[in-house]
């Protein structure tokens, strides 16, 4: 993709990440434009938190300091309707939604993208920690050399056919060195603060957002695995699977929620073993091959170690079965499969067999 110049469109946060992108495609000689969603979302004294007046701005004086053209696009109904109403609707439902997932699929790299080309652009680039191969004559998702930093788990919805126009400039960098390259290159955002929080999250009580929004909080019954009723939680949507700690409940040895039941609005405890899932499956699914390899890896939470397994698609679904049990396999999360350092696709955790 960068070995000819092309106009590409870099999506612009306002943060370190996205403007050192743009600082190094500048570099290379690329005609840029600059974009920054705002998402329009406020916090609890009503100011905008989500690509809000400060992100543009800081967006705008990168942009100004690289003699970029610089857009803003409101986004926000993207975002409520493709986002947040999922967000909202899966834990009611006792699923674990993963709402950077729909984010990429939906904004950045389907509203987004479609802008970038009415723009006349090649490609869109954004400051994620990821790398684009080459396999079998096809782009490719890589993970990032940093496996700390590398946040492939969160691409894989990314549609094919848009990977072939997609840049990562900092597939090679540390978050150091990325740091350093802002300080040399003294764009005005390199000292900015990190955010890990869900974006329309900011204050990062996602049970206080739900009940704000519409989320219902019925007390029911937890149960064992055997049907004994142990106490009475606070509502399903407090709850997610592997969850340990805030469940309100002393019952002796350690309890882990190893199900939710949302038409019995039951939740379900068990210990540590119960929690381990033998296979699952899922849908929704955006594979990047042809072929599923006979074994692979997979990953089901973002920061955690890759699962040896063996996945199978029909066309509609992939079964995954595990050759050594995974811990907390939870629906709605999503599960993206590897080989090696190349993302084979992901998908929606649908059913999981513990």
């Amino acid at each position: 993709m960068e070995s000819k110049r092309k106009k590409i469109c870099v999506a612009m946060s306002g943060g370190v990440d996205s403007s050192v992108a743009a600082y190094l495609l500048s570099r290379r000689g690329h005609t840029l434009i600059g974009a920054t969603m705002c998402l329009g979302i406020a916090d609890q004294r009503g100011r905008t938190a989500c690509c809000g007046p400060s992100a543009v701005s800081d967006a705008r004086r990168v942009c100004d300091r690289l003699a970029l053209p610089h857009s803003v696009l409101d986004f926000s109904n993207q975002l409520r309707s493709a986002v947040i109403a999922d967000f909202i609707g899966q834990y009611c439902s006792g699923r674990t939604p993963n709402p950077c997932v729909r984010c990429n699929r939906y904004l950045k790299f389907t509203a987004l993208y479609e802008y970038a080309r009415s723009c006349g652009c090649d490609a869109i680039a954004t400051g994620h920690y990821a790398k684009i191969g080459r396999r079998e004559g096809r782009s490719v998702l890589m993970r990032h050399h940093d496996t700390g930093r590398d946040q492939s788990y969160f691409l894989w919805s990314i549609p094919a056919t848009v990977l072939e126009h997609v840049v990562f400039p900092l597939e090679g960098l540390t978050k150091d060195r990325v740091r350093g390259i802002a300080r040399t290159a003294q764009l005005p955002v390199a000292q900015r603060r990190e955010s890990r929080e869900i974006c329309f999250v900011p204050d990062n009580d996602y049970r206080g957002f739900l009940r704000r929004n519409g989320g219902i909080e019925m007390p029911g019954p937890f149960i064992d695995t055997a049907g004994n009723v142990l106490g009475t939680h606070r509502g399903i949507c407090n709850y997610t699977i592997g969850q340990r700690k805030r469940l309100g409940l002393a019952v002796g040895s350690p309890r882990y929620v190893v199900g939710i039941d949302a038409p019995g609005n039951t939740v379900v405890l068990g210990c540590r073993e119960e929690l381990l899932a033998r296979s699952c499956t899922a849908r929704e699914m955006n594979l990047f091959v042809d072929r599923l390899p006979a074994r692979c890896t997979a990953k089901v939470r973002y920061m955690q170690t890759d699962f040896p397994c063996e996945a199978a698609t029909d066309g509609a679904a992939v079964t995954v079965n595990f050759i050594t049990p995974a811990e907390a396999v939870a629906p709605g999360q999503s599960i993206v499969l590897y080989d090696g350092d190349i993302v084979l696709g992901g998908g929606i955790i649908d059913d999981v067999c513990r």
